[in-house]
C-alpha cells in the first residue's frame, strides 16, 4: 500500500520505519536536519521493536497521492501541515496520530471529504538525533473511527497498521483520548525541570504536583460528563479513584506509569521538543484541560500553572529546579 506520513519525528518515524519494513511503499514529510538525514542515510529505528534501517521517500510535502495518510505532526502544526498537503489528500483516508484533544476536528475541517480516524500512540519513542528513532516502551496503538469513517474502514486500517505494531481498537475514541491525555500529564514536569519522567516521579515534591494535576483533570472531566476509556489496562474506574482519593494514594498511578517505561530514562515528548528548540504541544495537553474547564465555567489552577511554566522554559531556555517548581505550583491542603 502507498502510505504517506506527514511528520516524521519520533512517532511518525516509528510508523514509517515499521510500515516500510513490512513491505509498504512509504513517503514521509520532514524538514531541516531530519529531512537531510533521511534522504542521505535512510531512517533508523531501534529499541523495543527491533532494529530497522529503511529507505523511504522524503520531501517537504507529499509528492504522490497515497492510499492512506498518517498525520503525526505536533498538534499545533496540524492545520498548516494538512493545508500544505491538501491537493494530495482529498478523499484519502487519514489517520490522525496526536496527543491531546481536538485533532480529529482539525483534520475534518481541513479535509472535509476525507474519512478521518484517530490513533493514540501508547508506545514511548525518543528522537534525539536526526534520522534515528528509539522505541523505549513498545506499547500498542489504539485506533478509533472519527468523522466520515465507518467500522469497515476502521477494521481495514487496523489490520494494516497491526501488521507493523501492536494495535487495539476502541469504540469510544473520546474516552480513550481523555485517558491518554491524563497519562500524558507525565510530560510537563520533565519539560520544566529537564529531568526524565522516571526522575520526576522519583522526586516526592514533583510526584505530588504531577498527581495533583491528574486529580484536577479527573475532577474536571467528570464534571463535564467525560467517561474515561480503558487504555492499556488503565480503566475509567482507576482514574475516577484518583479524583477522590488523597494525593498520597493517587501517587501510585504516576509510579505505575514510570515503572512501565522501564529503566531507560524517558524524557517525554514535551522535553524532547524543548531540547530541539521547538515549541511544545503543552497547550494541547495540560492546556486542553484548562480550555475544557473554562468552556464549562470551571477553573484548573494547577494545570494552568504548569502550562505557564512550560511556556516560560520555552522562552527562556533555562530549566527550573524542583524547589522552584514546588514554590510556583502551590497545592491546596487535603
Amino acid at each position: 500500500m502507498r502510505i504517506g506520513i506527514i511528520g516524521a519525528g519520533a512517532v511518525g518515524g516509528a510508523f514509517a520505519a515499521r510500515l516500510a519494513a513490512h513491505g509498504h511503499e512509504v513517503e514521509v514529510t520532514a524538514r531541516g536536519p531530519q529531512l537531510d538525514a533521511i534522504r542521505a542515510k535512510g531512517l533508523v529505528l531501534d529499541g523495543g521493536w527491533g532494529e530497522h534501517r529503511v529507505r523511504v521517500a522524503a520531501q517537504l510535502t507529499l509528492e504522490s497521492r497515497p492510499e492512506l495518510a498518517i498525520l503525526a505532526t505536533k498538534a499545533q502544526d496540524a492545520a498548516t501541515a494538512l493545508a500544505a498537503n491538501a491537493t494530495r489528500l482529498e478523499g484519502v483516508p487519514l489517520l490522525v496520530v496526536q496527543n491531546g484533544l481536538g485533532g480529529l476536528d482539525v483534520a475534518h475541517r481541513e479535509l472535509p471529504d476525507s474519512p478521518v480516524l484517530g490513533a493514540l500512540a501508547l508506545f514511548a519513542a525518543s528522537y534525539l538525533e536526526p534520522g534515528h528513532v528509539t522505541i523505549t516502551g513498545p506499547n500498542p496503538v489504539v485506533l478509533g473511527a472519527g468523522p466520515g469513517a465507518d467500522r469497515e474502514l476502521l477494521d481495514r486500517i487496523a489490520a494494516i497498521v497491526g501488521e507493523a505494531m501492536p494495535v487495539e481498537v476502541t469504540d469510544d475514541l473520546t474516552g480513550a483520548q481523555w485517558t491518554k491525555l491524563l497519562i500524558n500529564h507525565v510530560n510537563a514536569l520533565p519539560a520544566i525541570t529537564g529531568w526524565s519522567v522516571q526522575e520526576v516521579v522519583a522526586d516526592r515534591a514533583l510526584r505530588r504536583i504531577m498527581t495533583a494535576s491528574m486529580r484536577e483533570t479527573v475532577r474536571i472531566a467528570r464534571r463535564i460528563g467525560v467517561r474515561f476509556g480503558t487504555v492499556q489496562g488503565v480503566s475509567g474506574g482507576i482514574l475516577n479513584l484518583i479524583g477522590v482519593l488523597p494525593l498520597a494514594f493517587g501517587e501510585q498511578f504516576p509510579r505505575l506509569l514510570a515503572r512501565r517505561m522501564g529503566e531507560v530514562p524517558n524524557p517525554g515528548s514535551t522535553l524532547q521538543s524543548i531540547r530541539r528548540g521547538q515549541l511544545t504541544e503543552i497547550d494541547f495537553l495540560n492546556g486542553a484541560v484548562v480550555e475544557a474547564a473554562a468552556a464549562h465555567g470551571l477553573t484548573a489552577p494547577i494545570n494552568r500553572a504548569i502550562v505557564g511554566l512550560v511556556h516560560e522554559v520555552e522562552r527562556a531556555g533555562a530549566f527550573l529546579s524542583p524547589a522552584e517548581v514546588a514554590a510556583r505550583v502551590p497545592l491546596r491542603a487535603e
